[in-house]
């Protein structure tokens, strides 16, 4: 028999040799074309990042789709909207569905398409004759006008905010075919065309008659989108009742809006903009990222009530329910290098995020430690940084703390190091970067080479702690990574808290290899 101690498969074995240099020039290792696809889909916003452009984005995208089935493509689509609630992406795959694969389109186009803001990207992607076509073509048209079909006037009438295309413009390319009198009263409405006033819908109604009043105060403000009503005069009154109907969204970008109007001087009004932060179905409807909440906080004016803000700090914690308690030493190494300064959503003229990738790093950190007292956050650049963390404090508090530490150069390695010189014990290590490590690449700009250095040093942590798994999350369109995808290492990126249950997936044991890319696979067409 041949001998067990010789050829038994070594806990720990580094792994194979790194075969890409990453957008900084470290040794990496290149995703396969599915695990490169989930990656762009749950962080890409077509917009710049540290390292690239949106246009590289669509790009690989678009590259990456001709390598991989269309079954897949339509499962990546439902992935990237439903659990990381992505907008550009998902529009994205279904314009290419459309062209590959359009059966598939129809059986997903409404779980994707799910909003008027969806429906514009989606028309704006394809109008754009990136994935071939410049014209919408018969079955999307179709599949167009059936959305409209299904959905209320009220529906409509309040989506139909934004441009480029407008729901106005994208009612003219499809010629919907209006089947009761409101509703072609609805359609002439929203394209500028004169339309019978008594057909339409009450709302509207409501809302003319609002813009026309010359008495401000005299006339109740309309329960529609904030955005309806700015440009018009409005009273301290107005602004009152709008924070009374607003949605969830719109009271958590505008409480220093509220502020500069009045709308905290009533108790009443305060005390109803608070109890809807905190509500616990209105979070889950709205599928707030938990870093929208910690930037609403931070972005919060100092004479914003503290009744508001902790509120915005109750409502963290309901976002956060999906972060698991795991049995055993945990671990957590947010990355707070230079790179990771970039805003979490990239670059983009006029809208551009405050968030950064640094913000998102801090806040999974903290929200693990949090449901986890016992984990240790090292937090890491050039070298891993000793910070002391207080688990009883808020979420918001630590991640704070964590965002605000000097930054250096990127090196990946660096917190699995400090833990090897220690001899440490652990059972789940927790990795939140960008991934573009190169201080511990060797012969900087050699493409050459072995293993990275993180998975040298997760084989030397292996050899003592050898039923340890590690999550390596990016949170940066980018297809390469440190830790090569294997049974006891599970990639996976996003900012959104679909992280948190993967996570929660890993602690309990249920991980394999190409773990993620099986979660996408089992999303049902």
């Amino acid at each position: 028999m041949a001998n067990k101690n010789l050829f038994n498969t070594l806990i720990g074995n580094s792994g194979p040799k790194a075969n890409t240099r990453n957008e900084a020039g470290g040794l990496a290792y290149q995703m396969s074309p599915k695990q490169s696809l989930a990656q762009y889909a749950a962080t890409g916003c077509f917009n710049g990042t540290f390292y690239s452009s949106g246009a590289d984005q669509v790009d690989a995208v678009l590259e990456l789709c001709e390598q991989i089935e269309p079954e897949f493509i339509a499962r990546t689509a439902l992935y990237a909207r439903n659990e990381g609630h992505m907008k550009d992406m998902p529009a994205l795959l279904c314009a290419v569905l459309s062209v590959k694969a359009p059966g598939l389109l129809i059986k997903i186009f409404n779980l994707v398409i799910d909003s008027p803001r969806m429906l514009r990207n989606f028309v704006q992607i394809m109008r754009s004759g990136i994935v071939g076509r410049k014209s919408l073509g018969t079955l999307p048209k179709q599949l167009i006008r059936n959305w409209l079909e299904a959905r209320t006037a009220e529906q409509l009438f309040v989506g139909s905010i934004g441009n480029d295309p407008s729901l106005a413009d994208v009612i003219k390319m499809v010629h919907p075919k209006p089947a009761t009198p409101e509703r072609s009263a609805l359609y002439a409405y929203l394209i500028g065309r004169e339309s019978n006033w008594s057909d339409l819908p009450e709302l509207i109604g409501q809302y003319e008659k609002f813009k026309r009043n010359t008495n401000p105060g005299k006339v109740a403000v309309p329960d529609v989108p904030f955005q309806m009503l700015t440009a018009l005069p409005l009273t301290k009154k107005d602004w009152g009742q709008i924070a009374r109907n607003a949605s969830w969204q719109m009271t958590r970008m505008n409480l220093n809006t509220f502020l500069r109007h009045g709308v905290f001087e009533s108790a009443e009004l305060t005390g109803i903009v608070a109890n809807r932060l905190r509500n616990p179905r209105k979070i889950a409807a709205v599928r707030v990222f938990p870093y929208q909440l910690m930037a609403a906080y931070m972005n919060s004016a100092s004479e914003v009530p503290q009744i508001i803000l902790n509120a915005l700090q109750d409502a963290m914690e309901i976002a956060i329910k999906n972060v698991p308690r795991v049995t055993g030493k945990v671990y957590v190494f947010p990355d707070v290098s230079g790179s990771m300064h970039s805003p979490v959503t990239g670059h983009r003229a006029g809208s551009t995020s405050k968030v950064r990738c640094l913000d998102v790093a801090a806040l999974v950190a903290a929200a693990i430690l949090r449901k986890n007292p016992e984990a240790e956050v090292i937090p890491f650049e050039s070298k891993a940084i000793t910070c002391l963390l207080n688990p009883r404090d808020s979420v918001m508090t630590n991640a704070r703390i964590l965002a605000s530490l000097p930054a250096g150069g990127t090196n990946c390695s660096a917190p699995l190091e400090y833990l090897n010189r220690q001899k440490a014990k652990g059972d789940l290590l927790i990795y939140v970067s960008d991934n573009e490590s190169w201080l511990d690449s060797p012969h900087y700009g050699w493409c050459g080479g072995g293993a990275t250095a993180t998975m040298q040093e997760w084989a030397t942590f292996k050899r003592r702690n050898r039923q340890a798994k590690m999550v390596c999350i990016d949170i940066q369109p980018y297809a390469h990574t440190q830790a090569v995808e294997r049974a006891d290492i599970v990639n996976v990126g996003g900012f959104s808290d679909q992280v948190f249950k993967l996570i929660a997936n890993v602690s309990k044991g249920q991980a394999s290899e190409n773990h993620w890319v099986n979660e996408i696979e089992r999303m049902r067409l």
